[in-house]
């Protein structure tokens, strides 16, 4: 199968890179926890990816691979720029608190683990790296790294991310992350995330 070079997202095509991470996460452990019904789910997170991204898409970076028919996206990756400072998405606990509702108190905890354990060297950050379900296995996720890693290395940067299962560990080890210290950190159900550092 061959897939359009990566590109840049176009800012009308947020709300579809929300929905795709949403597919991509929807059986991951955390996502279990932050929406437990099926039925809230996909549309819960899709809205909250969206919200992200849109912040990323202003004070980071978002890059996209197209579905190779050229309808839709294949895969995505949502980057922050935390080498200086950005602010947040804007109302950001109003927003949240709509598109959560019943599920509000579970993207709180969320929030204050991600903040407690977010490392202060500056760095970039991979908040997703989403491959649409149909289209695993080929590598997407791993050029899109790249991608970034090859263009913002030569200045020096350094990069983190949270891995989510232990798949995506060595995964993420074999692309040049070390495990950090705490190297976990855990929802208030016990699902673990997995922090992780590249070095400049």
């Amino acid at each position: 199968m061959s897939y359009a070079p990566i590109r840049p997202a176009r800012k009308d095509e947020i709300p579809a890179i929300g929905l795709l991470i949403s597919h991509s996460f929807f059986d991951l452990d955390a996502n279990r926890y932050l929406v437990p019904p099926l039925d809230d789910r996909l549309r819960v997170m899709a809205d909250f990816f969206t919200l992200l991204t849109e912040n990323a898409f202003e004070y980071g970076r978002v890059d996209v691979i197209d579905h190779p028919s050229g309808e839709g996206l294949a895969a995505a990756a949502v980057w922050f720029d935390y080498t200086k400072e950005s602010p947040g998405p804007e109302n950001y606990e109003e927003r949240l608190k709509a598109l959560a509702g019943d599920y509000h108190d579970r993207f709180v905890a969320l929030d204050q683990l991600f903040e407690k354990h977010h490392p202060h060297d500056p760095h970039w950050h991979l908040a997703f790296l989403a491959v649409h379900p149909d289209h695993q296995h080929h590598g997407l996720g791993s050029e899109l790294m790249q991608q970034v890693h090859d263009e913002l290395e030569p200045a020096g940067v350094s990069f983190y991310l949270e891995a989510t299962n232990q798949n995506n560990v060595r995964l993420y080890r074999r692309t040049g992350y070390a495990d950090m210290e705490p190297f976990e950190m855990l929802l208030p159900d016990g699902t673990p995330f997995f922090r992780m550092w590249r070095a400049a």
